[in-house]
C-alpha cells in the first residue's frame, strides 16, 4: 500500500498491518512507509475505541517514559499525566501499563526478552474495536 493510501484504510486493512506485530516474533519495521503505515493503523483503531491500556517493555524507566509520551500525545492523551517524580527509577529493564480509562500507569521490573509496545483497544460495544496489537515499537511515534 503507498504512502497516499494510508489516509483511506480501512479497518481490516488496518488490523491486517498489525496482526504482523506478534508477541511470539519480534517484527522490525524496515522503513518510513512501513513505519507511516503502522502509526495509521494504530491511528485508526485507536480512535474507533472508546479507550486503550498501553504496556511498555523497555530497557529503562527513561526509555518508557518516553516512549509513553509519545504514545499519548499521538493517541490524544494528556501528556501532563506524567509525572516522573511519581517513579522510583528502576536501575533494570521495566515494564510500564497506562490505563486510558483511569489514565492511570504503574511501573515494575522487568525481566523478559520482548521490547515494544502492546496497545490494547478498548470499546464499550462487543461490535466495537476490541483488540491488542504488538509489541509496537518503541519509537513508532518519533
Amino acid at each position: 500500500m503507498s504512502t497516499q493510501n494510508i489516509h483511506n484504510l480501512t479497518v481490516s486493512q488496518a488490523e491486517k498491518i498489525l496482526h504482523q506485530f506478534t508477541c511470539k516474533d519480534m517484527k522490525l519495521v524496515e522503513s518510513q512507509e512501513e513505519k507511516a503505515l503502522t502509526r495509521a493503523a494504530i491511528l485508526l483503531l485507536a480512535n474507533l475505541s472508546d479507550h486503550q491500556l498501553l504496556g511498555i517493555c523497555a530497557d529503562s524507566t527513561t526509555e518508557a517514559l518516553y516512549t509513553l509520551g509519545s504514545y499519548l500525545e499521538a493517541l490524544g492523551y494528556n501528556t501532563t499525566l506524567i509525572n516522573e517524580s511519581n517513579f522510583n527509577s528502576i536501575e533494570e529493564s521495566v515494564y510500564l501499563k497506562f490505563n486510558g480509562m483511569k489514565e492511570s500507569y504503574i511501573m515494575e521490573s522487568y525481566t523478559g526478552k520482548y521490547r515494544g509496545v502492546l496497545v490494547s483497544c478498548q470499546s464499550a460495544e462487543a461490535t466495537g474495536i476490541n483488540g491488542t496489537y504488538g509489541h509496537l515499537p518503541l519509537d513508532l511515534f518519533t
